[in-house]
């Protein structure tokens, strides 16, 4: 089959490439036919992301019809709802067993037992304890396979994917993968309240579903942060006010916006790569190029000290290493509360389904590309250089 392989430092090629097979019985393979490239593939091809290997197979937002399926899904003796041959499903991308301690407690991306042994003890050295199995996002979070690709094996099939309406196309529901489910549990852990202000920085697709679903949680005002004008103007059409921050100091005019309290809820919807020319920003990207630091939390920094007093700082941006510099004596004095985390897709999958059914949301809106497989390269590219137009790249295998 044809898929999209990590070589290296923005190196992405479409290779041919083994078909996968079936290895447990609640495996399922699915036949891909729509994927997406996202943010958070960025750090994989920026290779800011540890544990990469040449070879990877890229890909975590995917859907596509059922062709294969291990004997738990034949012989009824699976551990949650069996697939069939034939059915059309989107896939979580993080990857869940559905019965240990986390699983049990709704906190799918927290799994115990989809991140495979071997790989545990890289994340554990890194992060104190394992997260769950992730498709396509390097061997910190499995190994697994990504769905940029023709065909996908599917662990855990009986408790992952969820079959989709046929009335619905493919790009209505594509998003219920990550980005969705990400932008909504980012709002939905700022606990917002009637009358909130919210600001949020980044205007990406992980941006987007936040705002649109800030306001579906109850916002009165939501504050898009961005320096891309395209990104800004589709804020803007979902109610948002917009800061351009190269434009305006970020800081001063949170404060002249909210009459000198700060937004109640800040959302960090940018992570790692944080842009931009202030200081601290371009010493990050300097420790970063001579490897003396991992992360750019820029973002993370402003957000703590734009925050009014008893907050909540809501992280769904992705970060990978060590931050320098944080703020904290600011976030301890100001006793602003976080909440972060990979997203529990698993638990708000028929959720969004209902609203995108409802007409609530329109998830296409945020597509600004698509095409065939074979574009990988070029579209990884241009994503990452040319952010204005290529806002959102979905692929047809």
């Amino acid at each position: 089959m044809r898929a999209a392989v990590w070589h290296g430092k923005q190196d992405v090629r479409v290779d041919n490439v083994p078909d996968p097979q079936i290895i447990n019985p609640r495996d399922a393979i699915i036949k891909i036919t729509s994927t997406a490239i996202c943010g958070s593939d960025l750090h994989l091809y920026d290779n800011v992301i540890p544990t990469m290997q040449k070879g990877d197979i890229l890909g975590h937002e995917f859907m596509g019809e059922v062709v294969d399926v291990g004997s738990a899904h034949r012989n009824g003796d699976s551990f949650g709802t069996p697939l069939k041959v034939g059915q059309r499903v989107v896939v979580p991308f993080t990857i869940a067993c559905g019965h240990c301690f986390f699983c049990e407690k709704d906190l799918w991306s927290c799994c115990d037992n989809s991140n495979p042994a071997d790989n545990q003890d890289i994340s554990e050295t890194l992060m104190g304890h394992s997260p769950s199995g992730l498709f396509g996002y390097s061997h910190m979070t499995g190994g697994y396979a990504g769905g940029q690709a023709e065909y996908v094996r599917v662990p855990y099939a009986d408790t992952g994917p969820m079959v989709v309406p046929d009335h619905l196309e493919d790009e209505q529901v594509l998003f219920l993968t990550d980005i969705f489910p990400t932008g909504y549990m980012a709002a939905e852990q700022c606990d917002i309240e009637p009358g909130d202000t919210v600001a949020i920085w980044g205007a990406g697709p992980v941006g987007q579903f936040a705002i649109r679903s800030a306001f579906m949680l109850g916002a009165e005002r939501v504050i898009a942060i961005d320096h891309r004008e395209a990104r800004l103007a589709l804020a803007q059409d979902a109610g948002a006010e917009c800061l351009n921050f190269e434009i305006v100091h970020i800081l001063d005019a949170l404060n002249e916006m909210t009459g000198g309290r700060g937004p109640d809820r800040c959302i960090d919807a940018v992570g790692m790569e944080a842009h931009g020319l202030s200081i601290d920003n371009l010493i990050d990207k300097a420790k970063q190029l001579t490897m003396l630091g991992t992360d750019r939390p820029h973002v993370l920094r402003e957000a703590i000290l734009a925050c009014r007093k008893a907050g909540t700082v809501s992280i769904p941006g992705v970060y990978g290493g060590f931050l320098d510099k944080i703020p904290f004596g600011a976030a301890m004095n100001k006793g602003l509360s976080f909440k972060t985390g990979q997203t529990h897709v698993h638990r708000y999958l028929k959720p969004l389904l209902k609203r995108i059914e409802n007409g609530e949301i329109d998830p296409r809106v945020i597509i600004s590309h698509t095409l065939p497989l074979s574009d990988a390269p070029m579209a990884y590219k241009n994503f990452k250089d040319n952010q204005d137009e290529f806002r959102k790249v979905v692929l047809k295998p």
